[in-house]
């Protein structure tokens, strides 16, 4: 079984940085491309970031210039500057996850965690 889990959301003004974690832990034994998601009320879930095995990342975007996505071993990073309120939503982790060798990857996700910008 396989398990994600993010940190570091909050409560930040506008203008600020916040850095998310996600850690994934349980039966890996690979990891292809890694990301994070965010869904704001309302709205439909949207792509924010991904990040390859080989370290190729991609972007929204509204995003560009003012996040930056990281992976080491089990875990993936957002590093969000420049926050706008527009960027109020609650973040989620997703992974590409192989439990065992001859197995295929399947799809993980987190169970989210909220980030809240003040204007």
């Amino acid at each position: 079984q396989v398990q994600l889990v993010e940190s570091g959301g909050g409560l930040v003004q506008a203008g600020g940085s916040l850095r998310l974690s996600c850690a994934a832990s349980g039966s890996i034994f690979s990891i292809a491309a890694m990301g994070w998601y965010r869904q704001a009320p309302g709205k439909q879930r949207e792509l924010v970031a991904t990040i390859s095995s080989g370290g190729s990342t991609n972007y929204v975007d509204s995003v560009k210039g003012r996040f930056t996505i990281s992976r080491a071993k089990n875990m993936v990073y957002l590093q969000m500057d420049s926050l706008k309120a527009e960027d109020t939503a609650v973040y989620y982790c997703n992974a590409a996850i192989q439990s065992s060798e001859l197995g295929y990857a399947s799809y993980y996700w987190g169970q989210g965690t909220q980030v809240t910008v003040s204007s």
